[in-house]
């Protein structure tokens, strides 16, 4: 019987763990970050009440790269790892304690995006496809051989949390469709297909800052791609710094005569979550500002941020990080 081990600690993970529970092969034990630590990271699960609702044995890391870690992957005697919803890199030690491989999720149609944060920077790209693969883990970053993968569009709705829903319901499905064939002890893949593309850059809550000089497109698509669960996009406006948890895009053949960043006036409807607050973009766009927050957690939406004197006010800006755009 093949002995699969599961390492995860992201949301995006928990459909595939429990399918594979659900068709009778669970996995011998559950690996996932220490809670103290994960409770800090974005879309982070409580594994705790996972293991415990199915009866699995869960250990608790820091990283799984300690020697610690390694011996217990080894102790586990496991002949297949799933890493699925994990942000830290398996190196050598890790990587070779499984006794056929690990496997691992990327969000991206490999090889390209790969690298930190893939559907964030598809998002603030201005992409329009995305998707999700199944690979055997490598040394080298997200370089290994694929075993499956996913495609799906990115719709003007979209938000980097529907989009993780996708990928987490398609790692289910990769899963399941490959494990057939690992339980007969196979090891299926293809290689991947050499591409000129430097990997993704990390992400950290500072990249969130707002460049209002920007178009009205790319600030709407920087602005969907940060929020819940992520920290978010932000700027500052009298000082105080906001979060700008949802806009709305404007159509761009709309031209304002404001600077970027000022604030045209309000926009108000009958219906709350139409109402919110008109901010000159770059180019003569705008956009409308439908959910913010302030510094002391603050909430304002429908018409309570419509009713604010904001008019003729003006975000601050300084030169942000908003990536190229480039459509896939």
């Amino acid at each position: 019987m093949t002995r699969f081990g599961w390492l995860g600690v992201h949301a995006e993970g928990v459909q595939a763990l429990e399918g594979l529970i659900e068709v009778g092969a669970a996995p011998v034990a559950i690996i996932t970050l220490r809670w103290d630590l994960a409770r800090a990271r974005s879309a982070a699960v409580d594994y705790r009440a996972l293991a415990r609702q199915f009866a699995l044995p869960l250990y608790e890391i820091a990283s799984i790269n300690d020697e610690s870690s390694v011996a217990l992957l080894r102790q586990l005697s496991l002949d297949i790892l799933f890493v699925i919803g994990w942000s830290q890199i398996l190196h050598g030690a890790a990587l070779r304690a499984p006794r056929i491989g690990a496997i691992g999720a990327h969000a991206s149609l490999l090889p390209h995006n790969r690298g930190s944060a893939p559907v964030n920077w598809a998002l603030i790209r201005g992409e329009r496809v995305a998707g999700n693969s199944l690979m055997w883990l490598a040394e080298e970053l997200d370089a290994g051989d694929l075993l499956d993968q996913t495609t799906f569009s990115i719709t003007p709705y979209d938000t980097c949390a529907t989009l993780y829903e996708r990928v987490a319901v398609s790692n289910r499905e990769m899963i399941l469709r490959v494990l057939p064939r690992l339980l007969a002890g196979e090891r299926p893949g293809r290689p991947q297909p050499p591409i000129r593309e430097p990997a993704l850059p990390r992400r950290r809550p500072a990249d969130g800052l707002i460049d209002w000089r920007a178009r009205g497109a790319t600030i709407y698509d920087f602005v969907r791609a940060l929020t819940r669960p992520y920290p978010g996009a932000f700027g500052w406006l009298d000082g105080e710094r906001w979060i700008v948890w949802r806009a709305a895009r404007l159509p761009d053949a709309l031209r304002a005569t404001a600077s970027p960043g000022e604030v045209i006036g309000p926009m108000y409807s009958p219906e709350e979550a139409a109402c919110g607050q008109v901010v000159a973009c770059g180019g003569g766009d705008a956009i409308v500002l439908v959910e913010v927050e302030s510094s002391d957690g603050r909430v304002l939406r429908g018409r309570r941020l419509s009713d604010q004197p904001w008019t003729g006010k003006r975000w601050s800006y300084e030169q942000a990080n908003l990536g190229d755009r480039r459509a896939s």
